[in-house]
């Protein structure tokens, strides 16, 4: 047995939910995602991650501007899918869309909720030092994030993890997650639980300002926030070269040993003074430039003491 699905999603992280729901036998009915945007040098319209694998895959591909019309209505109940299966598709459904499918909407969320509701959970976990994250599928109600709770999978955070690999970490667990519960699902079995009213914290959208490294903080502080924010859109520092001051992007640091004034360059490797303690780099990436390892850029950009970023 399998179900007849509409899936709902945008970015690289939807993609293997939607795989492993066609690996598992269940009927993608179609396929919504955003709109082409133009991008690279030729500014050429690219589909979303989501449209490329469901044209490969040939699942039907809407791209709707708005579900709030008549006629989004009737396109979306002209699928006759049972259910919708919803992954950082990136735009609110209203309530006469979540009551289209006769056994409801579910929704892949990238966090412990009622902890980190919102746009930029995995972001903003590592950015405030969690301990842990994970991915729940709950049943979607026309709030933020606030529907009922159905699985959930949990899954540490180090201080080595930046965005981009816990981001790597949950896309996988949430697929398998969501191919659980639909599973549950189709035999009647699938449980909800209401959310907590304790605990809940919202996931802003990252603002390029917060990007700013601020070398006052304790060196803990320092590098989940550098890793909150890696790659994109990368914490960044301006640092003396040449003469001139040059914005250079922290991807990757670890916790070092040292201590001076807030942002001095304790030695010849790239070890950096916080408030307390002090972080060595391992990724950066200049303005302009590619990422690259932090041994690479020094072997053209030497750079010692009594130097100071800022």
């Amino acid at each position: 047995m399998s179900l007849r699905l509409i899936f709902m999603g945008t970015p690289d992280f939807a993609v293997p939910t939607l795989l492993e729901l066609v690996a598992h036998g269940h009927e993608i009915a179609a396929v919504y995602t955003r709109e082409a945007k133009p991008a690279g040098r030729g500014m050429k319209l690219q589909p979303t991650p989501v449209a490329r694998e469901a044209e490969r895959l040939g699942i039907p591909v809407f791209t709707p501007k708005t579900l709030r019309t008549p006629e989004a209505e009737a396109e979306f109940r002209s699928h006759e899918a049972e259910a919708a299966v919803v992954v950082a598709y990136g735009m609110i459904l209203p309530q006469n869309i979540l009551d289209v499918p006769p056994l409801g909407c579910f929704n892949l969320h990238g966090s412990l909720l009622p902890r980190w509701r919102g746009a930029a959970p995995i972001n903003r976990a590592i950015m405030e030092g969690d301990a842990e994250s994970g991915v729940m599928v709950m049943k979607m109600d026309v709030g933020l994030d606030t529907g009922d709770v159905a699985m959930a999978e949990r899954l540490a955070i180090t201080d080595a993890m930046t965005a981009l690999d816990l981001h790597d970490a949950l896309a996988p667990l949430g697929a398998d997650l969501m191919v659980r519960a639909m599973g549950a699902l189709e035999r009647g079995r699938l449980s909800l639980t209401p959310q907590s009213d304790v605990g809940v914290t919202y996931a802003a959208k990252i603002d390029k300002a917060e990007a700013k490294i601020d070398w006052s903080k304790p060196a803990r502080d320092v590098l989940r926030h550098c890793h909150g924010l890696s790659p994109f859109p990368g914490a960044w520092c301006e640092v003396p070269i040449e003469g001139e001051s040059v914005r250079v992007k922290v991807l990757r640091c670890e916790l070092a040993q040292g201590s001076g004034a807030p942002g001095a360059l304790l030695d010849d490797r790239l070890t950096i003074a916080c408030g307390h303690g002090a972080i060595r780099i391992i990724d950066l990436q200049r303005a302009g430039k590619q990422p690259m390892k932090a041994s690479e850029f020094l072997r053209g950009t030497p750079l010692k003491p009594p130097l100071r970023l800022s």
